[in-house]
């Protein structure tokens, strides 16, 4: 091969390498941290990208949104032989009289399944329309015998309670939903739930969520079982949902695992999830660029930035510096919520050493294919 065929060759392999390497993306995880604070607002972008500082903290941090309210709290217990709506009553009248208004003496008279209706109420011959709802058997037979008393003389009143579907309340989400009365056993949540055969979930990620009609109120199983405050009575009519927390958030980047990740406990720091997720690539991650991609709420945006004339969600990046003498303080008090996409950038040396790699390879290739040409010759 003559010199400068050669020469041409070499000329064209090094054109080829440098073109390579300019033109062709190297492989990655997603943008770097200049390309993302490159489509900040500041820069005509479309997200806030803001640093985590304690006021940040402060901002974005969310109230417990779990645990019943004072409305709840303070519902006592109703007493297992309260009549109610939907109660089905036996009413057993004796008369002192050979011919009673309802019966013969010696031979009662049995009114059965008398249901209470949804004012209270039930009706009975010659007394008329009793309210029946809010008393107690007893307190019920001595109202009937009053009512009776003035047109028969000495009536003996018995009341008894049925089987019925008065004191009731459905259950959907545990191993045995379905209706279940309200008993002395019964009387409070979390005998309730026991009594419907409990969960098969874990009790810090399942959450338990009463409807009492247009009042709704929700709390972690975990903290049912923890605090007698939180073990609410039952009211007939609740509608009790057990569901497993179904919260999420998405890890990306130079970590541990690329995947959509459950929250594994009621509340989760962005250190935490860092961890759960199987913390930085040490070959591969950019300590300083850690970011949590966000649609804020306008309250949560105007709180953020010191606003208030956000209408509609915005968009935001939160920046986590661990490098920070404070860093690993901020993280851990930086509230992940449902939704967040955590992404680490990858370390700037990184998109060298692929270069590198590139540079090296080709030029390998290249001297491959002289020494073929050559060898031809």
């Amino acid at each position: 091969m003559s010199r400068r065929s050669t020469s041409w060759v070499r000329k064209a392999a090094l054109f080829t390498m440098i073109f390579s390497v300019a033109a062709c993306g190297l492989p990655r995880s997603g943008p770097n941290k200049k390309e993302i604070f490159a489509g900040s607002i500041q820069r005509q972008g479309n997200a806030f990208i803001v640093s985590v500082n304690d006021r940040v903290v402060q901002a974005t941090k969310q109230a417990p949104a779990v645990g019943f309210d004072a409305k709840f709290q303070r519902a006592g217990r109703i007493g297992a032989d309260t009549i109610r709506p939907g109660d089905v009553l036996a009413l057993t009248i004796y008369e002192n009289v050979d011919e009673g208004l309802l019966g013969v003496a010696g031979i009662p008279a049995t009114l059965t399944e008398l249901q209470v209706d949804q004012a209270g109420f039930i009706f009975v011959p010659y007394a008329g329309r009793i309210k029946a709802a809010g008393n107690t058997p007893e307190a019920l037979r001595g109202i009937i015998t009053r009512k009776l008393d003035t047109q028969t003389p000495d009536p003996q009143v018995i009341v008894r309670r049925l089987p019925g579907d008065g004191s009731t309340v459905s259950i959907v989400g545990s191993t045995a939903q379905g209706v279940y009365p309200i008993e002395a056993s019964t009387a409070t949540l979390s005998s309730m739930i026991a009594k419907a055969g409990g969960v098969t979930t874990a009790p810090e990620n399942t959450r338990v969520t009463v409807i009492r009609g247009s009042h709704k109120g929700t709390v972690w199983l975990e903290d049912l079982y923890k605090s007698n405050r939180q073990d609410i009575a039952l009211r007939p009519g609740d509608r009790i949902l057990l569901k497993v927390d179904t919260r999420r958030f998405t890890a990306l980047g130079a970590t541990g695992a690329q995947s959509l990740v459950e929250f594994p406990a009621p509340e989760m720091s962005a250190i935490e999830a860092i961890a759960f997720m199987g913390g930085l690539n040490s070959n591969l991650a950019d300590p300083t660029g850690i970011f949590i991609f966000r649609d804020e709420s306008a309250e949560y945006a105007n709180r953020v930035l010191g606003r208030d004339d956000f209408e509609t969600s915005k968009r935001f990046a939160y920046v986590l510096n661990l490098t920070d003498p404070m860093g690993i303080f901020l993280g851990r008090d930086f509230q992940i919520r449902d939704g967040d996409t955590i992404y680490v950038t990858e370390a700037p040396y990184v998109a060298w050493t692929k270069t590198l790699t590139v540079l090296t390879g080709t030029v390998g290739a290249i001297a491959s294919v002289a020494n073929a040409a050559q060898g031809t010759n």
